[in-house]
């Protein structure tokens, strides 16, 4: 079994991994068959998960990713993060339209969560409040 400070480093490393795309890494800190879940995707093995995050838009750039691993015991790890970014694309919204550009800067909080099998990750959920990015935006109404 890795160590708290072990399963730390690995799940602050896959976090970095997923936002920046780097495939490589992910294959090395994740199993094959990882499981996935986040509000935006869910994925069954390392090459679902892959072509997931593949699929991005490009509706924020310069983002920039803050990670505190919390202390937890056995196979797992947890980590509080914040990922904040600048709406410098078109985001579609499906049959909804399209939120052109605005320049602003976006801030997301979130936690996730892993399992580990040995000293790669054989499990991860990730919490978050997808429509902070809307209300951030300016998309969602007040209210009557």
């Amino acid at each position: 079994m890795t160590s708290n400070a072990d399963r730390a480093a690995i799940l602050v490393r896959a976090l970095t991994a997923g936002v920046t795309g780097d495939r490589d890494a992910l294959a090395q800190l994740c199993t094959p068959d990882v499981k996935a879940w986040t509000p935006a995707l869910a994925g069954s093995s390392l090459s679902e998960v892959v072509a997931l995050l593949e699929r991005r838009d490009d509706a924020f750039s310069n983002v920039e990713l803050d990670v505190t691993p919390l202390d937890v015991g056995g196979e797992l790890a947890c980590a509080e993060w914040s990922v904040t970014m600048s709406h410098t694309g078109s985001l579609s919204l499906g049959d909804r339209g399209v939120v052109e550009p605005t320049g602003l800067q976006i801030t997301v909080n979130g936690v996730t969560v892993a399992e580990f099998q040995g000293e790669q990750i054989c499990s991860v959920r990730q919490y978050w409040d997808e429509l902070t990015v809307f209300d951030q935006l300016g998309l969602l109404s007040e209210g009557p």
